[in-house]
C-alpha cells in the first residue's frame, strides 16, 4: 500500500492506494506545520487515527506533502517522526507548492499558487518546479486565511469596522483581547487560528467593506506573489486551497485588475494529486 499525504496548516488529507492503485482508504489528521506544531505531538495525533493505525503495517510508502516543509531541517522533522508510526515504510517528504504544482497540472506550464489558511507560488512546466521566492512563513501572509483573520480582528478592536459588522462580529464572538493574545501567543497554530475567522467573512462576502478588503488583500497576494514571475504574463495561473475557492470571483475580478489570466481553482487538491501520482510516479 502507499500513503498520498496533503498535509496543510490546518488538516492533513490521507489517501490510501492498494497494491493496484485503487483507492482503499480516506481519512483525515490535524495539521503538522512543523514551523507551528511541535515534533514529538505529531505520532500521538497519527495514532488517534484508528483507520491508519489498522493499515500503518501494510504501507511501503509514504508520500507526504506538507506546509512548512520547503527547509531541509523541517522535512527532516517530519520525515524522522513519521518513520515512528510507519516504520515499514519509506518516508517522502517535499513541500506543499510541489503537491500544488501536481494537482494543478493539466498537461501545460502554468503559476501554480496556493491560497488557503497559509499561501506560496511556484511556475511548473510539467517536468520542473521553479521556486523564485523564499519562503516567509508569517511574512508571506498576503490573501490567506491567516492574514484575512488578522485583519478582521485588528479591525474589530481597532473599530474599523462598520457598526452593522461590528455588532455582528461582537455578537457571534463575544471575543475579549485577553482571549487573542492567548490564542496568538500560547498556542502551538495561531495562523490555523485566525484562519478560522473567515467563516465570518465568508458569510458576509457580498459586503462592500469586506469585498474591498479581499480585494486589497488579493491585489498584495498578487504583487508579492505572482507578478514576481515572468511567466504570469502569458501563463495561466491555477490556485489550490479553500481561500482562493470561497473568494473566487474577488481573486479574478483582482486579477483582471492587473491583466492576469486565472484559469481552475481547485479547493481540495488530495484527488488530483492522487490522479497525478497514478499517472505519472507509481
Amino acid at each position: 500500500m502507499v500513503a498520498i499525504v496533503d498535509g496543510g496548516s490546518t488538516k492533513c488529507d490521507w489517501v490510501i492506494l492498494d497494491d493496484f492503485n485503487k483507492v482503499f482508504l480516506k481519512t483525515e489528521t490535524i495539521g503538522f506545520n512543523p514551523n507551528n506544531t511541535e515534533a514529538e505531538l505529531i505520532v500521538p495525533e497519527i495514532e488517534k487515527n484508528i483507520s491508519l493505525g489498522a493499515v500503518k503495517n501494510s504501507i511501503i510508502k509514504v508520500f507526504f506533502y506538507g506546509s512548512g516543509c520547503g527547509v531541509a531541517s523541517n522535512r527532516a522533522s517530519i520525515r524522522g517522526e513519521l518513520q515512528k508510526f510507519f516504520t515499514k515504510a519509506e518516508i517522502i517528504v517535499k513541500e506543499d507548492l510541489t503537491a500544488a504544482a501536481y494537482a494543478a497540472y493539466n498537461g501545460k506550464p502554468a503559476v501554480v499558487c496556493i491560497l488557503g489558511t497559509g499561501s506560496n507560488s511556484c511556475y511548473f512546466d510539467g517536468t520542473n518546479l521553479k521556486v523564485k521566492l523564499p519562503s516567509l512563513g508569517f511574512l508571506m501572509d498576503d490573501g490567506n486565511g491567516s492574514s484575512i483573520g488578522k485583519q478582521l480582528v485588528r479591525r474589530y478592536f481597532m473599530q474599523k469596522l462598520p457598526e452593522d459588522l461590528h455588532q455582528e462580529f461582537e455578537k457571534v464572538y463575544n471575543l475579549s483581547i485577553e482571549e487573542v493574545l492567548k490564542n496568538m501567543y500560547h498556542t502551538s497554530m495561531p495562523n490555523a487560528y485566525l484562519a478560522n475567522f473567515n467563516r465570518f467573512v465568508v458569510e458576509r462576502k457580498d459586503h462592500p467593506y469586506f469585498k474591498k478588503m479581499i480585494f486589497d488583500e488579493m491585489i498584495s497576494f498578487f504583487n508579492y506573489q505572482v507578478l514576481p514571475y515572468e511567466e504570469s504574463k502569458e501563463a495561466e495561473i491555477n490556485f489550490i486551497g479553500s481561500i482562493a475557492y470561497y473568494y473566487e470571483d474577488i481573486l479574478r475580478s483582482a486579477a483582471a485588475e492587473l491583466n492576469l489570466n486565472v484559469g481552475y481553482i481547485v479547493q481540495k487538491p488530495i484527488e488530483s494529486l492522487v490522479n497525478y501520482h497514478i499517472k505519472y510516479i507509481l
